[in-house]
């Protein structure tokens, strides 16, 4: 009997039903034929996901250290554009009219509506006006008396520097320039307080052959702006010679008048002592302080 006869009869006697050989063979086929397929289907998935991973990589590297890279070094690299804080005032009032009416008739009372004005290339940047007073007093000789106002306002500029530094740096000049006027007699310098930024006040004796002038220059800064003041007197044909005391008094209160008039003509309130609190914008280049003539050498010249 085979061996296929007794397990068939085996398995007849314990109540199983016969199994086929060759459906058997056909299951176990294709049980290796699914785990062939599982294998090859996976292997596709893997290769993708290596293939994304590897992309992406690739893609960061790029952005990393090549295509971006160029363009945030550049950007890093370039250089601003130099830059100069912008002068505080843009204008100049008319020369003529930074004195009151009362103020000039207390000054030159003879000569208050006699003002001219001085020749201008720009009269943005510079200006100036002059008046002068001769008070007959018959056989006593008279009384003369010259006043003068100059501004010179400077622009900030890349090359120069900041308009007001610029302004100091001529206003010290000029208070030196008035300090050492050829013939001058009993110079005396002190600060003017309540005129713009800083003011000086220089007093001398001057002698001529018209008589004794009594000299008084007032040079004073408000933000980007210079004003020279000159006030001189003198008492001709025998009149007396004029107090110096009184005529610096007058030039002082003068000069607080003409530099509240520059605040004024920048729209800022005509108060000097908070000037550079509304800065304008500016319009034309300043001239260098080599430009302008020392008001007070052409002041003793005149007298």
């Amino acid at each position: 009997m085979s061996e296929g006869t007794m397990q068939r009869r085996a398995q007849r006697d314990l109540g199983a039903p016969p199994m086929p050989l060759r459906r058997r063979g056909s299951a176990q086929r294709a049980k290796r034929l699914h785990r062939v397929l599982a294998h090859a289907a996976a292997v596709p998935v893997m290769l993708v996901a290596v293939g994304c991973s590897s992309d992406s990589g690739s893609g960061s590297g790029d952005g990393g250290g090549g295509g971006k890279a160029p363009s945030a070094t550049a950007s890093a690299s370039a250089s601003p554009s130099p830059t100069v804080r912008p002068a505080a005032y843009a204008e100049l009032p008319e020369p003529c009219d930074v004195l009151s009416k009362k103020t000039l008739g207390e000054l030159v009372p003879e000569g208050a509506k006699s003002g001219k004005e001085g020749q201008s290339d720009d009269t943005s940047t510079r200006g100036s006006c002059s008046w002068s007073s001769l008070e007959n007093n018959g056989v006593k000789g008279s009384q003369f008396r010259w006043l003068n106002v100059s501004l010179l306002r400077f622009e900030s500029d890349i090359t120069r520097g900041e308009g007001d530094r610029q302004a100091q740096e001529f206003y010290q000049k000029q208070v030196q320039d008035a300090q050492s006027v050829s013939g001058a007699k009993n110079t005396k310098s002190e600060p003017v307080p309540g005129a713009g930024d800083e003011a000086t006040l220089v007093r001398y004796d001057l002698k001529k052959k018209e008589g004794a002038f009594k000299q008084q220059t007032v040079v004073a800064r408000v933000e980007n702006v210079v004003l020279t003041l000159d006030y001189n007197g003198a008492g001709l044909a025998g009149d007396k010679t004029p107090d110096a005391d009184d005529l610096a008094k007058a030039a002082r209160k003068a000069v607080e008048e003409a530099v509240a008039a520059v605040a004024s003509a920048n729209g800022d309130g005509g108060d000097s002592g908070t000037a550079g609190d509304s800065p304008s914008a500016s319009k034309s280049a300043s001239p260098s302080a080599s430009e302008s003539a020392s008001p007070s050498r052409s002041a003793a010249q005149k007298s």
